[in-house]
């Protein structure tokens, strides 16, 4: 299935780029995705602590994605 993988900051340099359009098994997870971007990306392991959004809702790792969604990746924001 195609996921759109939209990435901010860090990950967004880590990726490459902003935008990616990814093929993953059908019944993929966020969990599942996040191991095909470090198996793809060996860095995006150093991104601990992230958040994920699908179709513009936080999720945890164990949701399931759909053929079609937009998934977010938002790396930890610093500042002062």
């Amino acid at each position: 299935m195609q996921i759109k993988v939209l990435a901010f900051g860090i990950a967004k340099e880590i990726l490459g780029n902003r935008q990616l359009s990814l093929e993953l098994p059908e019944a993929a997870s966020v969990e599942d995705l996040k191991d095909h971007l470090v198996q793809q990306f060996p860095d995006f392991e150093k991104l601990r602590s992230l958040s994920i959004a699908v179709n513009q809702n936080y999720v945890e790792d164990s949701r399931s994605l759909h053929p079609q969604d937009e998934v977010v990746i938002i790396p930890p924001v610093s500042g002062g």
